[in-house]
């Protein structure tokens, strides 16, 4: 498809696409130097697994991947999913895409499609970049899972992979928040910024005990559970629980986001 390619063409050549992934990328370095630096790391102070870094490097990206999921991926995500629409409607060049014989439903779907891009890209920057630089910096072996079994680093760099989809999974439901209220302004700012207000809202009530009915219907819910992928045998449950959620958040706010820009008005 033309159209996608020259939307994925244009979101990877921004410098501000590529700034964003390299913060992304900082924050491993900044763990493992840390911790190189340092004397000793206190076993259960500080992030999970940060007392695993100095006895094998593969934990550098897990622990950045783990640092990274309350604010960091989704201020990113909120960046990109908020300028999807609205960052066009502000150059006025959305009115030229749609005299294109793309269509709305097609333009709206592409942009969809960029900014899920986007959603893999990030957690796939922070785990090479936490691998990389754990890698340089501490050795490199056998990891021992949350279950207690022993894997080869091949098998490790395995669920690294796993736990990037986990979170590329994850925050695909707020990348269609960020769609829908992009399609409702022409400030992309607004929108960006109203959807990182979501991620951060939707994560502070899940802590809410009081709101206990409530969390499984959270979008940031799952957001942390990919600890059952360090398990042997891999246990499956919360990606499953998280994809079904993530897919309900992308059929009623993609269903919002088209209704809203089936009916935009353009021109003014």
């Amino acid at each position: 498809m033309p159209l996608l390619g020259s939307e994925l063409s244009v979101l990877f050549r921004r410098r501000r696409t590529w700034a964003m992934l390299l913060a992304l990328a900082a924050i491993p370095v900044l763990i493992a130097v840390a911790v190189r630096l340092s004397s000793s790391v206190p076993a259960g102070r500080g992030p999970a697994f940060l007392d695993r870094i100095s006895q094998n490097g593969l934990f550098v990206a897990v622990t950045a991947m783990l640092v990274s999921v309350p604010l960091f991926l989704p201020l990113t995500i909120g960046v990109v999913a908020g300028d999807t629409i609205a960052g066009e409607a502000s150059l006025g060049t959305l009115r030229y895409l749609l005299v294109a014989p793309a269509g709305r439903v097609r333009l709206l779907l592409v942009k969809y499609a960029g900014a899920l891009a986007f959603c893999v890209a990030a957690p796939v920057m922070v785990a090479l970049a936490g691998a990389a630089i754990g890698a340089s910096l501490f050795p490199v072996g056998p990891v021992t899972l949350l279950s207690g079994d022993v894997v080869q680093p091949p098998e490790a760099a395995v669920r690294l992979v796993l736990i990037a989809a986990y979170l590329a999974v994850s925050l695909a439901g707020l990348s269609a928040i960020g769609l829908f209220l992009s399609t409702l302004t022409v400030v992309p700012v607004g929108a960006m910024a109203a959807t990182v207000v979501l991620s951060v809202v939707s994560q502070v009530l899940d802590q809410l005990p009081q709101l206990e009915w409530l969390h499984p219907w959270l979008f940031s819910h799952y957001w942390l559970g990919f600890g059952d992928l360090l398990r042997q045998p891999v246990l499956w449950d919360s990606f499953a629980s998280n994809a079904l959620l993530q897919t309900g958040y992308m059929a009623v706010f993609g269903a919002l986001a088209y209704g809203r820009f089936v009916t935009k008005d353009v021109l003014s």
